[in-house]
């Protein structure tokens, strides 16, 4: 199963607690951002471009556990920057499982080969490794070369220490459905535990702002990705959250359910956006006027967003709204999708809409190590 008994059944319940105290509004995953530092310098990725004395600072231990339990959410998503530079995650990653929360420990896998000692084999803790295809591909993405390599060698190493662990892979424009099919085979392969898969959202400070994909070019690439489905492949994701990036639904974007929280308190209105910050999640929930955000308000920066820490929540929402959506969410755990016309789309060329030169994209690549840009 792509994701454990226990953790679903501990979701499912705590979606239905919810549901029976007649919340509307209510957390899933607390994005818990430690830092914002970084040791690479992704085109797509906005989080770096801080000022040095922002990239300096960090949670603590005591911060990040206050800010768990105030969400009360069952599972805990640790993004960054890199969550392996901060000289406390082993802490953080502990105080979290001994509270019995399903920890997603997001890395680039640079460094987690050398840090795998720091942690102990649980039930509770995944490795989410970001690994966004094949070597080429994902290594123009992140602007490093041999940063692939590295990233295998660390996801063999936490395997065959008994971590579980899981990907995430972001594409944007040029992304070729082929290779993406082929690196589900690799990942497979090794023995990751499932994956997940998103497209990329456009973040305003990233370096690279031509190449996120719009939401007809997401839908189409999906189609062709994840139709057609191996029995093989296993997704750390909603099933119908894969149907809506593959254009099969219609979802409205549900922010709340993944609040992220930083140094600089609960972002508003969600972990891609940044309109202002509140000191409790509380606050989030009632100075933040939802209706300005999703693709139903007409707010621009929301157009293309696909994006899983909006929409999943979403879908899970709709699992347990109804005998209708938990039917349904049974159907898409086994449906392989099988689809001519996404056969198709296989034999098509590969056309991003801006034209680029890896090479030029390598050369942008920033080392941030202890909050040094060099």
């Amino acid at each position: 199963m792509a994701v454990p008994i226990s953790q679903a059944w501990t979701v499912a319940t705590y979606v239905l607690k919810q549901k029976i105290k007649g919340r509307k509004r209510f957390p899933l995953v607390t994005m818990l951002e430690p830092l914002f530092r970084c040791n690479l310098a992704c085109a797509g990725c906005g989080k770096i471009q801080y000022p040095p004395h922002i990239l300096k600072q960090e949670l603590t231990p005591e911060e990040c556990f206050r800010a768990v339990e105030e969400a009360g959410t069952p599972m805990v998503s640790i993004p960054g920057g890199e969550p392996l530079l901060h000289p406390q995650i082993d802490k953080i990653v502990e105080g979290l499982v001994a509270r019995k929360k399903y920890v997603y420990m997001c890395t680039n896998a640079l460094l987690l080969k050398e840090k795998l000692h720091l942690f102990k084999p649980s039930k509770y803790l995944s490795f989410s490794v970001h690994l966004d295809g094949q070597r080429e591909h994902h290594d123009f993405s992140v602007c490093r070369e041999g940063g692939y390599d590295i990233a295998m060698e660390g996801i063999k190493a936490a395997i065959a220490a008994g971590f579980r662990v899981t990907t995430n892979t972001t594409l944007f424009d040029g992304a070729d459905p082929n290779s993406v099919r082929a690196h589900f085979d690799d990942l497979m392969a090794v023995g990751v535990d499932s994956m997940m898969v998103a497209p990329g959202y456009t973040y305003e400070k990233a370096p690279d702002q031509k190449h996120f994909l719009g939401r007809a070019r997401s839908k189409r690439l999906f189609r062709a990705i994840l139709s057609n489905r191996k029995k093989s492949w296993k997704f750390n994701a909603n099933g119908l959250y894969l149907e809506f990036i593959m254009g099969k639904r219609d979802f409205r974007c549900t922010p709340w359910a993944m609040p992220a929280y930083s140094i600089f308190g609960w972002q508003k209105p969600c972990y891609l956006l940044q309109d202002g910050y509140a000191d409790t999640y509380q606050e989030l929930l009632d100075s933040t006027d939802w209706d300005n955000y999703g693709t139903e308000s007409g707010n621009p920066k929301c157009a293309n967003c696909m994006v899983h820490s909006g929409y999943e929540g979403t879908a899970v929402n709709y699992t347990f709204g109804s005998l209708k959506g938990l039917w349904e969410t049974v159907k898409a755990m086994t449906n392989l999708y099988p689809d001519k016309g996404a056969l198709d789309l296989l034999n098509e060329p590969v056309k991003p809409a801006h034209s680029f030169n890896p090479l030029v994209q390598i050369e942008t690549h920033v080392t941030v190590e202890e909050g040094t840009r060099v």
